[in-house]
């Protein structure tokens, strides 16, 4: 369909054709679990089972920053989920996350797994539970909130609604770019009149809040996002630009958007992480090439549920 092709939609709507676009073969319209899959086990007490998305990396920068701060607690075993091909929709898979979304994460240390979804919700109960990075009260608890929450309800008009209609979607909708273009640009312009007079998201302290937006809009500030730097002007944005480049400089960061990640450099892509050695020893370039890309979830004595 041509953009000049008039649509109506119809009375009721029905699944009848696949919607077209990069990720057309795993949308459906209905939640649930499509084949059995267990999930693997490692032996930290932390299990991630996430991909090296904006929203899978968040996670794994918060418990690198953890582990820098010497919290062993938070060692963790990082799985690959590739949801290119629907991992995401493996039994095992939805029992913890029943939306079927990246990042999942259980918490073992109990005497009971809890289950933990949403990246949002994993960084609260990872800063709670080793009260690291949320203000524990106050103006500064509530600001840090206020940006974690800006963050979730904002991306999704980036990812869903710029990035789709801009770089995915079969066809290019000039009302769609236009108007995804125009949000995405006023989010921009929020985050570059918040970090005018602050080294962080809510000053002085980093915290979670900047976990959580550097890897959506840092990435997009950069021009990494999409490939839309010229055609969102994203130079202008110099306190973001600025920000980012703080928080890209921090040797956790640097580690945790390696973990999970299938794409960039081969020295950039740790596909699984079960050890901190593992930067050292299992980054992509460090395998053969005819074993790159394959992960194997029996190695290092780990087991299966």
């Amino acid at each position: 369909m041509s953009e000049s092709d008039e649509y109506t939609p119809p009375k009721v709507w029905t699944w009848n054709k696949g919607s077209g676009g990069r990720f057309a073969n795993i949308n459906r319209p209905i939640a649930g679990a499509t084949h059995d899959k267990e999930l693997p086990i490692g032996r930290h007490p932390i299990q991630l089972y996430s991909l090296g998305t904006p929203n899978g990396v968040k996670v794994t920068v918060m418990l690198e920053e953890l582990l820098a701060l010497g919290h062993a607690g938070a060692e963790y075993d990082a799985w690959f989920i590739n949801i290119g091909s629907g991992d995401q929709f493996g039994s095992d898979y939805v029992d913890i996350n029943p939306n079927s979304k990246i990042p999942v994460m259980t918490d073992r240390s109990g005497p009971e797994p809890i289950r933990v979804f949403e990246s949002g919700s994993i960084l609260m109960h990872l800063a709670e539970k080793f009260d690291a990075f949320l203000p524990a009260q106050g103006a500064d608890r509530a600001e840090t909130l206020n940006w974690l929450f800006w963050q979730m309800g904002s991306a999704p008009y980036l990812g869903g609604g710029f990035g789709h209609f801009y770089a995915y979607a079969p066809v290019k909708i000039e009302y769609a770019i236009d108007r995804f273009a125009m949000e995405t640009k006023r989010q921009l312009d929020v985050l570059e009149r918040n970090l005018a007079d602050r080294e962080y998201m809510i000053g002085d302290e980093y915290t979670i809040a900047d976990m959580a937006i550097w890897p959506w809009y840092g990435s997009l500030a950069k021009g990494i996002l999409y490939g839309s730097a010229e055609f969102l002007q994203v130079h202008e944005y110099t306190n973001l630009i600025r920000w980012s480049d703080q928080i890209a400089a921090r040797p956790a960061v640097k580690r945790g958007q390696m973990v999970n990640r299938p794409y960039g450099q081969p020295e950039s892509q740790l596909l699984e992480r079960h050890d901190a050695s593992d930067f050292d020893t299992l980054t992509q370039d460090k395998i053969p090439e005819d074993q790159r890309g394959k992960v194997d979830p029996h190695r290092a004595g780990l087991k299966t549920a």
